[in-house]
């Protein structure tokens, strides 16, 4: 990135990214009433992004790539924040089975995932057809995806901070798919494909001028990417991550989760308890 015009949009990510993960956390552990209006002001922030990346489909100014870029965020958001609080999860709500390996164990994970991954796919595809596959709304939600499902797999192998003091006490089940291990086979591949996707979109800004849409674009795609590189070494690490967001945190009352503690933990009931 050339001139300091390009870090406008990479510092408004870093603050988005900051705050909203932050903000879903924190709403996750207020009670029931809370939690259930912020799933309703969310669910109307999310409409109201979709509007808004439709309108802004073609990215005629900066100030356009920034709203719909920030759409995509919104209605992903809205889908974690869901996730979270126990709405849209899968069929399945128990921990992993014991001894449970290969394909079983897999069958399982995808259980306690399945409405979330496939409300995913829905909202990808909505805003495929809205703004098209060049749209920045599309393809900030397309890069998200890739690195979630990329992260989920990473922690389905085994890595040296899954990250259980995230999970809030209703989906504290999720653990017990977790695998703790300093490295796992996959997670190299991950690093490398992502440290090449920002490579390559980095290197088309050269020669853009901050005002340009276009520019603005990339560069909120790449540090999209880079942020997504970074929560993979996160992942690996002996760091304490959580410190990002301990304002967010703060209230959660727990003992901190042992994945070999879940094997018969119950799942909670359906809804928002």
């Amino acid at each position: 990135m050339s001139g300091v015009g390009h870090w406008a949009p990479v510092i408004y990510l870093l603050l988005l990214w900051w705050f909203t993960t932050g903000l879903i956390l924190w709403l996750d552990r207020r009670g029931a009433t809370t939690r259930r209006w912020s799933l309703i002001v969310a669910s109307a922030l999310a409409v109201a992004s979709l509007w808004a990346s439709h309108a802004t489909r073609d990215q005629a100014s900066v100030t356009e790539a920034y709203v719909a870029f920030t759409s995509a965020v919104l209605v992903w958001g809205l889908i974690e924040l869901a996730f979270l609080t126990g709405t849209v999860t899968g069929p399945r709500r128990l921990a992993c089975p014991e001894g449970a390996e290969g394909w079983p164990r897999f069958k399982a994970a995808v259980g306690v995932l399945l409405y979330h991954e496939i409300a995913l796919l829905f909202a990808a595809l909505t805003l495929y057809l809205l703004v098209g596959v060049d749209g920045v709304a599309f393809q900030a939600f397309a890069a998200l995806w890739i690195m979630r499902q990329s992260a989920k797999l990473n922690l389905f192998l085994g890595v040296r901070n899954p990250g259980e003091q995230f999970l809030p006490e209703r989906l504290a089940y999720l653990a017990s798919y977790f695998r703790r291990r300093s490295m796992n086979l996959l997670f190299p591949w991950s690093v490398l494909f992502l440290s090449i996707a920002a490579g390559l979109l980095g290197t088309r800004l050269m020669g853009m001028a901050p005002s340009e849409p276009a520019a603005t674009q990339l560069v909120l795609l790449t540090t999209l990417v880079v942020l997504g590189l970074i929560e993979h070494w996160f992942l690996v690490l002996p760091i304490r991550v959580d410190a990002l967001w301990a304002w967010s945190l703060r209230s959660q009352r727990r003992t901190p989760l042992r994945v070999d503690s879940l094997r018969a933990l119950p799942g909670p009931r359906r809804g928002i308890t």
